[in-house]
C-alpha cells in the first residue's frame, strides 16, 4: 500500500521524475518521459505493480530526510538498533539515457540492508524478461522498454523480483544505478554512481546560484522554483502540471486525473514566477514552447498539450490498478483536451504581454498568431464553455471565462499602446468595454452583492478572486470587496479555500467532494494584501507554508478533515502560486500578481 503523499519526495532529470518514499521505496517512475508508461507504479497499487525499495532489515527507530541545500539530491537517514545508514537518491542530468542513482552510505555501527526491485512495465501490467549479462549487469526487457541494474551488491531472483541482502559499516558506500534504454539497443555503458551524485548536486546548485529572488521566505521560494525546474521538459521547454496521474482529489473518490501534461493556463503564472527569480532563459523556453504548441487554426486551440506539444491525449482507464488508497478509476490521458475553455485565450495573451514587459524578445510570428486568436475570440467570447475547472457538466457562461476574454483584448490594446504592435485598437477597445459591461451586468448578483460563478447562477467560485489580480476591477471596488469577503465566509474550510460549494454536481458533472484547492488559497492571500489586510494575508500564507511536507513539497489540494495532502503531487500550479504570493507579500504594492491592477 502506498504511503501518505506527505511521505514522498521528488527526484528528476528535467525529462521525467520519480517519487521516493520515506521508507526507501521508489513507488512511481515513468520512463523515458513524464508521460511515458510507468515501470514502477506501486503508488497506484501494490508492490506487485512495481517498486524499488532500499532500507534496513528489521526495525527502524527513526527516519530523517532532507534535500542537500539547493538541489534535488535527496538524503534519507535510517536509525536502527545497530547503527545508522544514509540513502542518497537522485536522477543525474540526462545525456541520453534516464537513470536513477542510489547510494547507501554507512554512518554509524553496522547495519543490515535489503533491496527489492520489482519491475513492471506499462503501468504495472507487464512482467519483463530478466537476465544477467557477463559483466554482472541485470537487464529487464519487455516490448520497447528495457532497464539495466548495476550494483556492487550481490543480488538474486526471487519470485519475479530481484533481491539483495548486504551490510554497511561506517564509511562504506554501496552504489546502485537503474538505467532505461530502448530494448532494441545494447545497454548503455556503466557510470560511476558516486560521481553521478556529485555531478547532480553541482548541476542543481549552479542553477540555484542564478536565482535573483529578493523577498521573504527565501527557502520556500527556492524549493518551489526547484520543483518548477524539475517539471520542465528540457528538450522543448514545456512545463508539466505534475509528474503523476490519478492521485485523488478525495480519498476513495473518482476525481482522479492525469496531470503529466502542459496546461496553457499555467503559462502566465509560471512565466512570471520564473522571471521574478531571474530565470529568463527558462521563461523564454516556456514562452517558445507555448507558441509552437498552439500554432494552427485559432479555433483548434487546446487547453493542454503533451510535453513536446502533442495534441492527441486520449483518456482511458487502467482497470488493473486499484488506485491510490482504492481511489478508482486510474486514468491516463485527459479528456479535457477536447473542451472549450475561453479563459486560455486570455491567459495566452497575458503570457505574451508579460514576456514583452520583461524584455523577452518578441517576434512578428508570435504577434501574427496573437492576432489570429483575437479574430476568433471576437465572436467566440460569447459562447458558453467548460471553464477553468474543466467541468464535465453542461457548458455555461462562466464569469471567470468572460473576465479572461476581457484580459485578452486588454493586453492586445496594451501591445499596441506600449509596444507599437499593429492592430485594430479601436475595435479591440470597444470589445473590451463590451465584455466589461456584460460581466458587470450579467455576472454580478445585485441582491447578493457579489459576482457569481456563472451568469444567472447565485453560487460563488474561488476563481472570482482573480478579478482584481488581472486588473479587471480594483480590490477596493465594493463589488469585488464583497465577493472576496463572501468567499472567505462561504468557501473556506479551516481558513483554506474550496473552488466552489459542496453540492455542485449540476455544475461539474461529478460526485461531490474534494479537498481545499491550494492555489485558490494563495489567491485569497493576494487579495487580502490588495485590500490592505496585510497581517491576515501573511497569516494565511504562513498557514499554507505549514502544509508543506518535511522536504517542502505541496500537492494540488489539502483535506482539512484528514489533514493530508491530496491530488497530484507535487503540483506546479501550487508551487508557482507560492512563489508569486511570497513576492506579493514581501513587496506590498510591488509588481508580482498585482502587476495589472493599476493598468
Amino acid at each position: 500500500m502506498a504511503l501518505p503523499l506527505e511521505d514522498y519526495a521528488l527526484i528528476g532529470d528535467n525529462e521525467t521524475a520519480a517519487l521516493v518514499g520515506r521508507d526507501g521505496s521508489i513507488d512511481w517512475l515513468c520512463v523515458p518521459r513524464f508521460d511515458s508508461g510507468a515501470c514502477l507504479a506501486a503508488l497506484l497499487g501494490t508492490a506487485d505493480h512495481g517498486r524499488w525499495r532500499l532500507a534496513p532489515r528489521g526495525d527502524v527507530r527513526a527516519v530523517r530526510r532532507r534535500y542537500r541545500a539547493d538541489t534535488l539530491v535527496l538524503e534519507t537517514e535510517f536509525e536502527t538498533a545497530d547503527g545508522a545508514v544514509r540513502l542518497v537518491d537522485c536522477m543525474p542530468p540526462r545525456r541520453r539515457h534516464p537513470a536513477v542513482v542510489r547510494v547507501v552510505e554507512g554512518v554509524r555501527g553496522r547495519v543490515a540492508m535489503e533491496m527489492e526491485l520489482v519491475v513492471r512495465f506499462d503501468y504495472g501490467s507487464t512482467v519483463p524478461w530478466v537476465r544477467r549479462l557477463r559483466d554482472g549487469t541485470l537487464t529487464a526487457i519487455a516490448g520497447p522498454d528495457a532497464l539495466a541494474l548495476r550494483t556492487s551488491a550481490r543480488h538474486r531472483g526471487r519470485g519475479l523480483t530481484t533481491v539483495s541482502e548486504f551490510e554497511v559499516a561506517r564509511g562504506d558506500r554501496v552504489p546502485f544505478t537503474l538505467t532505461w534504454y530502448a530494448s532494441h539497443e545494447p545497454p548503455p555503458p556503466p557510470d560511476d554512481a558516486v560521481r553521478a551524485v556529485d555531478d547532480t548536486e553541482t548541476f542543481w546548485r549552479r542553477w540555484c546560484d542564478r536565482c535573483a529572488y529578493d523577498g521573504d521566505w527565501d527557502e520556500a521560494v527556492r524549493r518551489s522554483l526547484l520543483v518548477l525546474k524539475a517539471l520542465a521538459y528540457r528538450p522543448t521547454g514545456g512545463l508539466v502540471a505534475a509528474p503523476t496521474t490519478s492521485l485523488p482529489e478525495r480519498l476513495g473518490g473518482v476525481r482522479n486525473w492525469d496531470y503529466r501534461y502542459c496546461w496553457i493556463r499555467d503559462a502566465t503564472f509560471s512565466l512570471y514566477a520564473l522571471l521574478l527569480a531571474g530565470y529568463v532563459e527558462e521563461a523564454t523556453a516556456w514562452r517558445d514552447w507555448l507558441l509552437r504548441a498552439v500554432a494552427g487554426a485559432p479555433g483548434d486551440l487546446q487547453i493542454l498539450y503533451g510535453p513536446a506539444g502533442e495534441r492527441r491525449l486520449p483518456e482511458q482507464e487502467i482497470p488493473w490498478l486499484p488506485g491510490y488508497e482504492r481511489s478508482k478509476p486510474v486514468r491516463i490521458g485527459n479528456a479535457a483536451v477536447q473542451q472549450l475553455q475561453l479563459d486560455v485565450y486570455g491567459e495566452l495573451m497575458d503570457t505574451l504581454h508579460t514576456a514583452r514587459r520583461a524584455g523577452i524578445r518578441p517576434d512578428d510570428a508570435s504577434w501574427d498568431l496573437a492576432r489570429a486568436l483575437l479574430d476568433f475570440l471576437e465572436s467566440g467570447w460569447r459562447s458558453p464553455d467548460e471553464g477553468i475547472w474543466e467541468v464535465r457538466g453542461p457548458r455555461r457562461h462562466f464569469t471567470h471565462s468572460k473576465v479572461m476574454a476581457w484580459v485578452a483584448f486588454d493586453r492586445a490594446v496594451k501591445a499596441v499602446e506600449e509596444f507599437r504592435r499593429e492592430g485594430p485598437v479601436e475595435r479591440w477597445c470597444r470589445l473590451r468595454d463590451e465584455i466589461h459591461d456584460e460581466v458587470c451586468r450579467r455576472g454580478y448578483d445585485a441582491q447578493r452583492g457579489t459576482f457569481t460563478q456563472y451568469y444567472g447562477g447565485g453560487g460563488l467560485d474561488a476563481n472570482l478572486l482573480r478579478i482584481p489580480l488581472v486588473g479587471f476591477l480594483p480590490a477596493d471596488d465594493a463589488r469585488v470587496r464583497r465577493t472576496i469577503e463572501a468567499i472567505e465566509r462561504e468557501l473556506t474550510v479551516d481558513g483554506l479555500v474550496r473552488r466552489y460549494a459542496e453540492g455542485s454536481e449540476h455544475v461539474d458533472g461529478l460526485p461531490s467532494g474534494e479537498g481545499v484547492f491550494l492555489p485558490c488559497s494563495f489567491w485569497l492571500a493576494d487579495d487580502l494584501a490588495l485590500l490592505g489586510r496585510h497581517a491576515d494575508a501573511r497569516r494565511l500564507f504562513e498557514r499554507l507554508l505549514s502544509l508543506r511536507n518535511d522536504v517542502g513539497l505541496l500537492a494540488e489540494e489539502y483535506d482539512p478533515a484528514a489533514k493530508r495532502l491530496v491530488g497530484n503531487f507535487p503540483q506546479a500550479f501550487t508551487h508557482v502560486s507560492l512563489v508569486n504570493t511570497a513576492r506579493n507579500l514581501s513587496h506590498p504594492g510591488g509588481p508580482a500578481e498585482r502587476r495589472h491592477a493599476a493598468s
